[in-house]
């Protein structure tokens, strides 16, 4: 009777211990995964809280381009290349997560989207900057865009420190007019672009004005950050690049350049400008008016007429 009560203890202590030991390794796999799975979110995980998210630097801008494109937006796509995940958000963001237990394991931003590139009348690649620090400068990312059976990201690369590039391959690109930037612009910025070719082709503007020209119709549309200022940071930033005599003498060169360029351009045709100065001296006020309201034809670039039609 004693053998079998001992018998029935030693098998109750030997349950338990498997039990706790059984609970004990659970409540460790637990924890290790705790440390693991804020890495495969980061900033797109809705369910950390606000200090533990990744922390962008700037909003993303507008969702803009073909609008065929813009049912990517709110959409993510991840990509598992060696020890790390990389997740695409089109319009939005991309991030790279190290996939490894190590307490300091890697979770960043690669970048932040911004603008498109555009070349030769094509939407070329998506660009996301502002990612986060990198030595002296931030990370960013190049997409390129190309046909595929599906929406995935295809392959990426690191050309240089701190500089992604991504191949992001979609059957929504596979038309061939499908990424043309012309047939996506307004009415109004379709017009401009027309007017800008037929002046180029009269040589009424460089290459240089063309492609000034067309900077601007992008930017209006979205495709583009905008680089413009205001009046208030402008003045700021004049102050500030006068600060110094180099500086101011540099500054001076290339105004001095620029006047020489448009005088050229007033010769070659034909407007007279030498006695322009002397003729405003002598002119009343209300003369003076009318001529800068004239000479205001010339904007932009050299050689760039505000009245082409």
């Amino acid at each position: 009777m004693m053998y079998n009560i001992g018998s029935r203890v030693s098998m109750s202590v030997v349950i338990a211990l498997a039990v706790f030991t059984l609970h004990w390794t659970v409540s460790c796999a637990g924890k290790m995964k705790i440390v693991e799975e804020p890495n495969t979110f980061g900033l797109n995980n809705p369910l950390l809280t606000g200090s533990n998210r990744l922390q962008a630097k700037v909003p993303p801008s507008p969702v803009s381009g073909p609008p065929h494109l813009h049912r990517l937006a709110g959409k993510c796509f991840s990509y598992i290349e060696s020890t790390y995940k990389y997740e695409f958000c089109p319009f939005h963001n991309i991030t790279q997560h190290e996939q490894s237990f190590r307490w300091n394991a890697y979770s960043g931003i690669l970048g932040i989207w911004q603008e498109w590139e555009i070349t030769n009348n094509t939407f070329l690649a998506m660009w996301l900057r502002e990612g986060d620090s990198c030595g002296t400068k931030n990370r960013q990312t190049k997409v390129l865009l190309s046909c595929g059976n599906s929406s995935k990201l295809a392959h990426v690369s690191e050309p240089s420190t701190c500089m992604y590039l991504l191949r992001f391959e979609t059957p929504l690109v596979c038309h061939p007019h499908s990424l043309l930037v012309y047939p996506t612009l307004s009415d109004k910025l379709q017009k401009q672009w027309d007017e800008a070719e037929q002046a180029l082709y009269e040589e009424l503007i460089t290459e240089q004005g063309y492609n000034s020209m067309l900077k601007d119709i992008f930017e209006e549309a979205g495709f583009l950050k905008t680089q413009k200022v205001n009046d208030n940071q402008q003045s700021k930033t004049t102050t500030k690049n006068f600060e110094s005599l180099e500086q101011c003498t540099e500054d001076f060169q290339k105004l001095s350049e620029d006047v020489d360029r448009l005088k050229a351009l007033l010769t070659q045709h034909n407007i007279p400008h030498e006695k322009e100065t002397a003729e405003r001296s002598q002119s009343p006020p209300s003369a003076i008016t009318t001529e800068t309201s004239r000479d205001q034809r010339l904007r932009g670039d050299a050689g760039l007429l505000a009245d082409v039609q």
